[in-house]
């Protein structure tokens, strides 16, 4: 598993490596690995070496990792691409809570994936507070399987799209419901959705503990993930029952914009958020988010 830590000067990359974490720049014996950013830019050599490495990590170095302060592994991504009403039982959920009737597979329309983005402040660390927007009263949760991007990626179809991805994270979408749309507008109006405060708000992007490579994960598409609010189950669901599948996403995401290693994409909720029952996160709640194979991701509002 790939993390990073505070180092003494500062974020460092890591191998987690049973109970330790040990700097990557020193198993794999190049500075540009310092960091998560210049080790997914160099990701085929940079994991070979390390691969090559692992046979003879030095047991009394590294630091153990229930000490280790983890952050953010891909600290200040410069993109975060979010998938939208990607599960089907979301999309039901949100359309029972406003009273409309069910929407028909959007294959069957010839649609096609759509995504948002999030500002790169709002990656926040594993373990992290979150500070709730004071001008927000309705935060929800949002479960979401996470992929980083570890090979330039352009015009790349569906059947290679996973070559293009180092590994995968959990991450929550934290949303501010009641922001998402000016009200002062009438919902006819095109500039009625606000999806920066909506959707943008610093530390809206929990994102860890860390990065399991995909050589690790084989099946995206198959694996449990559940979140939890105050150790309350709220969603509980597999990544099976995505409406657009990962390979879909960057399929369509790469057709107009070059994915660069370090990119992470969010690749929708399931059903059970906070919106579709009336609940919301207030301060001191405490939201775990866990995906199979991957781990669990902890954080408290504040």
């Amino acid at each position: 598993m790939l993390a990073t830590y505070e180092g003494e000067d500062g974020p460092c990359a890591g191998a987690v490596i049973g109970d330790r974490v040990y700097p990557l720049e020193a198993l794999t014996g190049k500075s540009a690995h310092g960091t998560m950013l210049g080790y997914l830019a160099d990701w085929d050599a940079g994991h070979a070496s390390l691969e090559q490495a692992l046979d003879s990590v030095p047991k009394t170095r590294g630091v153990p990792l229930a000490e280790a302060k983890l952050l953010a592994p891909v600290p200040r991504p410069a993109a975060i691409y979010c998938a939208g009403a990607n599960y089907q039982d979301h999309v039901a959920e949100m359309n029972a809570r406003q009273n409309r009737p069910p929407d028909p597979d959007p294959h069957t329309l010839g649609l096609k994936p759509w995504h948002f983005i999030k500002a790169s402040t709002a990656a926040t660390n594993p373990n992290a507070v979150v500070q709730l927007p004071k001008a927000s009263k309705a935060v929800d949760w949002e479960a979401e399987l996470a992929a980083v991007i570890g090979r330039t990626a352009k015009a790349v179809p569906a059947s290679r799209a996973l070559d293009c991805v180092a590994g995968y994270l959990c991450a929550n979408d934290l949303s501010a419901r009641d922001l998402g749309f000016r009200e002062a507008l009438p919902a006819t109006n095109p500039f009625r959705a606000d999806w920066v405060a909506h959707k943008s708000f610093d530390g809206s992007c929990p994102l860890g503990p860390w990065i399991v490579p995909a050589s690790q994960i084989r099946d995206p598409q198959s694996l449990g993930i559940k979140l939890w609010v105050n150790d309350v189950l709220k969603q509980d669901s597999n990544t099976g029952n995505m409406i657009f599948t990962l390979a879909e996403q960057i399929e369509q995401l790469s057709a107009g914009i070059t994915l660069h290693p370090g990119d992470v994409i969010l690749t929708g909720t399931p059903a059970g958020v906070g919106a579709g029952r009336g609940e919301f996160l207030k301060p001191g709640d405490v939201v775990k988010v866990w995906i199979e194979k991957i781990g669990t991701l902890v954080n408290t509002m504040a």
